[in-house]
């Protein structure tokens, strides 16, 4: 009966007082912080044990252990679980490390046809190599264990993250030769352009732009109902086209024409489009990738027959994102491309040209921002 008899004493400030009957009151809180602050405050108005016991459905232990710790540790602790050493681990560091190991070589060199590992493969690998490994604790890991592990290393050998790789040695300088022509382009801004040059053109070639036809009409919105343009699932193909396009950094003219392909043969074609739309015997400086067609015999013969009529700087290779008109490009794909639908491929070659219309009706000079306080005429 000794064990049922009140040998401490449990006073509470007033501040403590109202933290527990606050918490008493929580809808939110885990029961158990419920139950031991409610044991608290019980013992603290000096409740028989017997009492508090049956009030609260807990033992008699209970009662003396809650409030044990909160004389020892104060009274929210005794609110809290106190931290268990817990079963020792059994995977060694070792262990750990040669789960890393795995997780950083392809699944495929290790006999598999998967690319990257999936934590179901990659836990039952473990569990299949562990012993012949010499780490036979990982006979029985699950796959839960196999990602904390990973977890903390910080490995996801699941995803990919792509990068670009530089294989071009004369990378930096090829960059500066661009951006040193669109520095030229805002110099030329405020004072004119020399007489040796009358334009400056960004040109790239955007191919794959394809012709799909609904197979069924698309239905309006209708509002209450769907606020949608409605579409049936299925399309049909009807072709590509590629659209040959050159900006005009000085003033945001668009020059472009629609073809089926983009050989030397169209880009030659885009050539007499701009050599017939700018004054004779002044350069056309021009910003374009190392595509083949721009460098062939073919085109060189071409040039040759019109000496220092274009001039052309090439963007490094993996560089083209220096040149402005993908800028152009982005911003036609958003606006027009996008969901686009036509009934042949010749009407998606004419609402290209109309929207190149329509962007030279009112011409927006693209600027470059990225880096040019590092150029300097």
């Amino acid at each position: 009966m000794a064990r049922f008899q009140r040998v401490l004493q449990l006073p509470l400030t007033d501040k403590e007082r109202k933290t527990l009957i606050r918490i008493t009151g929580s809808l939110k809180l885990p029961a158990i912080r419920i139950l031991r602050a409610n044991i608290l405050l019980a013992y603290s108005d000096e409740t028989p044990v017997p009492e508090i016991r049956s009030l609260l459905n807990v033992s008699a232990s209970m009662v003396h252990d809650t409030v044990a710790k909160a004389l020892k540790l104060g009274v929210l602790k005794a609110l809290e679980d106190l931290p268990r050493s817990g079963k020792p681990g059994k995977i060694t560091s070792d262990a750990r490390v040669w789960v890393v190991d795995l997780a950083c070589q392809k699944p495929k060199d290790l006999g598999y046809p998967h690319e990257v590992w999936t934590q179901r493969l990659l836990t039952q690998h473990v569990r299949d190599h562990c012993s012949e490994a010499g780490h036979p604790c990982l006979s029985g890991i699950v796959s839960s264990t196999v990602h904390n592990i990973l977890a903390k290393r910080e490995i996801k050998p699941h995803k990919i993250e792509y990068y670009l790789e530089r294989r071009d040695p004369e990378f930096e300088s090829k960059k500066a030769q661009v951006l040193y022509v669109y520095k030229q382009v805002e110099l030329y801004r405020q004072i004119g352009m020399p007489n040796d040059v009358c334009a400056i053109v960004s040109y790239d070639e955007k191919p794959g732009m394809q012709a799909i036809a609904n197979t069924a009409p698309d239905l309006a919105p209708v509002p209450g109902k769907h606020p949608y343009i409605s579409r049936d699932h299925e399309y049909k193909r009807l072709g590509t086209v590629t659209l040959l396009a050159g900006l005009d950094l000085m003033d945001g003219t668009v020059h472009g024409i629609v073809r089926n392909r983009h050989r030397t043969l169209e880009f030659k074609e885009f050539l007499e489009m701009l050599d017939q739309r700018y004054p004779k015997n002044a350069r056309i400086r021009i910003v374009l990738d190392n595509h083949s067609a721009h460098k062939s015999a073919e085109l060189q013969k071409y040039l040759q027959a019109k000496p220092d009529r274009f001039e052309f700087v090439f963007t490094p290779k993996h560089g083209s994102w220096l040149n402005i008109v993908e800028t152009f490009f982005a911003k036609m794909t958003n606006s027009v491309l996008r969901g686009i639908r036509v009934k042949s491929k010749q009407e998606l070659i004419e609402r290209i040209e109309k929207y190149l219309e329509m962007i030279n009706a009112d011409p927006v000079i693209f600027r470059w921002t990225y880096k040019m306080d590092e150029i300097v005429l």
